[in-house]
């Protein structure tokens, strides 16, 4: 589904995972059907937050690094100058 982009057989998913007899399996069937229509919108859309993701993990990246060292000045340029 996540690949093909056809969210619209979640909820058949959803019931079989939930027929199954692993509880874990079954607990996250569950929670998905909590928020079942933006989980559907994101396997359904092709648009995502991937890329978002990968800058704030950059980000989180480098922050760590220059933990300690100084203050926001030479972590805001290293922030913008790192490709």
């Amino acid at each position: 589904m996540m690949t093909t982009l056809t969210g619209e057989r979640l909820p058949e998913w959803i019931e079989a995972t939930e027929a199954i007899d692993l509880a874990p399996l079954r607990g996250f069937a569950h929670n998905l059907r909590r928020d079942l229509p933006a989980v559907t919108a994101g396997f359904t859309l092709r648009w995502n937050s991937g890329p978002v993701e990968g800058h704030v993990n950059r980000i989180k990246m480098l922050k760590r690094q220059m933990f300690g060292r100084a203050n926001l000045d030479p972590l805001r340029h290293r922030i913008l100058l790192t490709p």
